[in-house]
């Protein structure tokens, strides 16, 4: 049961005859004569068992992005139904966000685009027009006749990444007289998977152009270890003499040179460490966001490479496995796989996820370790497992760091700023310290801010695959 703010104004008219009889029999008589007036309009009201609703299945986005579940509501009974709705989810959700698209004309300039949408929203509200359909709040007003069906669409834009879940679903149907009516609750299962943002995608036009200068595209004229043949071609001034092919040459009785390209189908394996390093947060996200990001950008760069490309997720456990069987669908696996995926407030088994990098990959490979620079946790756990791997692939750590460090380094106004920057030099000079320890197993470091990651470890690949040491 629930009440309405025609309830309290009714009870609130009361002060009219008291104040005409004042006495407390008037108060009584009010008091009795709202109750009832309530109670009639509640029997009034009809069941809210009367509407059947259900929910269409509402597909995966990226987070940040705007998608609409429906609820499709049927009214079963044969009286009208009048009351409202409330699809609950998750604050994580967003339920309830408006989509505001961009009807910007090509050419049109913002102010005049800004006044003409003002012009047809004013003309709608003087003709009553609602305007186009579009996504809704959470809460709806129903109005469904006798056998009628009808859709609602409400707005979902997820703040977090992951399965974002429905809660409960309200109903309300208000009496004839609007002073009260009947409420009802139900769970009415709902899922929004967010999954990665991929901003970095951004650099892969650029990287893809690097690319295709390299796969033979573009005339390739280096020679040596970890390149592949590719074609003859006459000689040219400025080719390497020791290109020259002299049986070619012979046959041709004109000088010919090899041309090589970057071996393809090499091996790359990911792996992203979602133990409690990964948990901090830089600026307004996790550093397992950030590493994500570098690691779904460097998988896009590989699989457009010719190269097979595995992914491990995992801390104490393997929580997530991507095989480099179908190369088409690689990112969309990875993405997928990815998106439920939160850090574990617990140190990783890098001795697990080592032996799972040797299970998956026997020959040389490039093994890319997406976890934070923590000089503690690296020489607890992961230096033995990396002395190992390093003998067998070539490893590179992809590190995510703290802008803030450098921030608070260059700020000395006061007394606690200076102790700031102290603290913030310490831990830079260990992280410097670390990373030449790591240098000496042959392992590369990458550390860089959340949004330089991603491009410098994209560019030490092209470069890995231009010297062909991959």
């Amino acid at each position: 049961m629930f009440v309405t703010g025609r309830f309290a104004l009714l009870v609130a008219l009361g002060a009219i005859p008291v104040v005409v009889w004042p006495s407390g029999r008037t108060v009584l008589a009010w008091a009795a004569l709202v109750l009832v007036v309530a109670l009639l309009d509640l029997l009034l009201a009809g069941a809210t068992t009367a509407v059947t609703v259900t929910r269409g299945k509402t597909p995966p986005i990226r987070l940040g992005e705007h998608t609409t579940t429906r609820l499709s509501v049927v009214n079963t009974s044969g009286r009208r139904y009048r009351g409202r709705l409330r699809d609950a989810w998750q604050p994580s959700a967003g339920a309830g966000a408006a989509q505001h698209p961009d009807r910007r004309a090509a050419g049109e300039p913002g102010l005049a685009a800004g006044l003409a949408r003002r012009g047809e929203n004013l003309a709608r509200q003087l003709s009553g027009d609602p305007g186009p359909p579009g996504p809704q709040a959470n809460r709806q007003d129903l109005n469904v006749g006798p056998g009628e069906r009808q859709f609602f669409d409400v707005g979902l834009r997820p703040t977090r990444r992951g399965d974002r879940l429905a809660i409960r679903l309200t109903l309300r149907r208000n009496g004839p007289l609007g002073l009260a009516g009947r409420q009802r609750s139900l769970f009415l299962p709902g899922t929004v998977r967010a999954l990665p943002a991929f901003d970095s995608r951004k650099h892969l036009p650029s990287r893809l152009a690097s690319l295709r200068q390299l796969d033979g595209r573009s005339a390739v004229r280096t020679r040596g270890q970890g390149t592949e043949f590719d074609s003859l071609r006459d000689y040219v001034e400025g080719d390497d003499v020791r290109s020259i092919d002299w049986r070619a040459t012979a046959r041709r009785r004109s000088t010919v040179v090899r041309t090589w390209q970057p071996e393809r189908d090499r091996h790359v394996v990911i792996v992203l460490d979602t133990s409690r390093t990964s948990a901090g947060r830089i600026g307004d996200q996790p550093r397992l966001d950030a590493a994500m990001d570098a690691a779904l950008l460097l998988a896009a760069l590989a699989s457009h490479a010719g190269d097979r490309v595995d992914f491990i997720a995992g801390d104490r456990a393997i929580h997530k496995k991507v095989r480099a069987t179908r190369r088409v669908n690689l990112l969309n696996e990875m993405v997928t796989a990815m998106a439920p995926l939160e850090s574990a407030l617990l140190e990783a088994d890098w001795g697990l996820l080592g032996a799972e990098v040797s299970r998956t990959v026997g020959q040389r490979a490039l093994v890319v370790l997406c976890t934070p620079l923590e000089p503690a946790a690296i020489a607890e756990s992961l230096l033995p497992t990396l002395a190992v791997l390093a003998q067998r692939y070539q490893v590179v750590i992809a590190s995510v760091s703290d802008p803030a460090l450098d921030e608070m380094l260059a700020d000395r106004s006061d007394t606690a700023a200076a102790y700031r920057a102290a603290a913030s030099a310490r831990t830079l000079t260990q992280r410097e310290e670390t990373a030449a320890v790591l240098a000496k197993l042959g392992v590369t470091v990458i550390d860089r801010g959340p949004a330089e990651l991603p491009p410098a470890l994209a560019d030490h690949y092209l470069s890995l695959k231009a010297r062909g040491q991959l």
